[in-house]
């Protein structure tokens, strides 16, 4: 499909459209850096502005595991905060966190108190501690991690097996790190980098066709288009626990946008988004997950005529490109040595 045919299909005749990269960096001001380690199946993810920006953040995963989430709320003093990071590695992952805020701090970044500067990184992470790495570790390998990531943040980056992706599984395939985004009508983009590592599964049973599927543009993860209905009760059915530790489990989600969101709005924005979560991930938010989404906004763009349907607006567009994010990770995981889980394309092809 050319790039033109694309575009036509993508946008419905509304002039919705995916960014230049189909990625969260469309979001002028946002970079994204990935590192990881295939040996220990695990890595970290690492969005940071050029500048601090608003954000919030709704959990509705059952075993979450997160750092820094409290002064997200929309009532905490806390206005702006300079990075957000995913990781891998349970517990242990949340030592990422400390890596990138010594980083920024050393780039003169954070809040000044008293003279101190005093970066802001809420993290959140996932847990892929029985994929089949060597987590035989002597010292916690997630800060060297966390920094590596960090330093490599920049506009391009690759997805599929990729920093907080890197050990991901599904139900039944293996997981990833995904990307996408779209541009409104009104000309504000919307984006999404998800850690695909759920419980449940992505594909329709044992099929090639994704739960997301009525959400792609332009073949992105695939074109292999909806599964016939009726679906089978029993497809909805499969869990990775019965191949794996109940625990390994988790989507985390990053969603971002343009515009100039209050940290109010940036939750209902989250909140929106996790539907995204619902619409490609069967079943989705159980117990055994620790889902969330982290909601962003650098505001250089001024709001709009309306700003409770600009909102509206976001959010829905944030929740498709969590859908397709989560579809793309799964689509471009690539294999390597020891994994439990086959890839989408060793299954079912190119």
């Amino acid at each position: 499909m050319s790039d033109a045919a694309a575009r036509r299909q993508g946008d419905g005749g509304r002039g919705v459209r995916p960014g230049p990269r189909n990625l969260i960096t469309d979001i002028a001001g946002l970079r994204v850096g990935n590192a990881g380690d295939p040996q220990l199946k695990s890595g970290v993810s690492v969005l940071v502005g050029t500048a601090p920006f608003v954000a919030s953040v709704d959990v509705m995963g059952g075993a979450p595991g997160t750092r820094e989430t409290d002064l997200l709320q929309p009532d905490r003093s806390v206005d702006r905060i300079d990075a957000l990071v995913l990781s891998g590695g349970s517990v242990f992952g949340l030592n990422a966190g400390s890596a990138v805020a010594d980083a920024l701090r050393a780039a003169g970044r954070g809040i000044d108190v008293g003279g101190m500067r005093v970066p802001l990184v809420p993290a959140a992470i996932l847990f892929d501690l029985v994929n089949g790495g060597d987590k035989e570790w002597a010292e916690n390998p997630y800060h060297a991690l966390g920094a590596a990531a960090f330093a490599a943040a920049g506009e391009a980056f690759e997805i599929g097996t990729e920093g907080a992706g890197v050990g991901a599984t599904t139900a039944n395939l293996k997981g990833g790190l995904g990307s996408a985004s779209l541009v409104l009508p009104s000309g504000v983009t919307v984006g999404a980098l998800v850690a695909a590592n759920p419980v449940g599964q992505v594909v329709v049973g044992d099929s090639a066709n994704f739960w997301a599927a009525p959400f792609e543009i332009g073949g992105e993860f695939g074109g292999r288009g909806a599964a016939p209905a009726p679906i089978e009760i029993a497809h909805t059915f499969t869990l990775k626990r019965d191949r794996l530790a109940e625990a390994g489990n988790t989507v985390l989600a990053i969603v971002a946008t343009d515009a100039m969101l209050t940290k109010a709005e940036c939750k209902r924005v989250a909140v929106a988004a996790q539907d995204g979560i619902g619409r490609a991930v069967v079943p989705a938010h159980t117990p055994l997950d620790g889902d969330l989404v982290f909601a962003a906004a650098t505001g250089r763009r001024p709001r709009g005529a309306e700003p409770l349907g600009e909102v509206l607006e976001i959010g829905h567009a944030a929740s498709v490109c969590v859908s397709r994010s989560i579809a793309r990770a799964v689509h471009e995981a690539r294999a390597e040595p020891g994994d439990l889980f086959e890839t989408y394309k060793q299954r079912f092809g190119q």
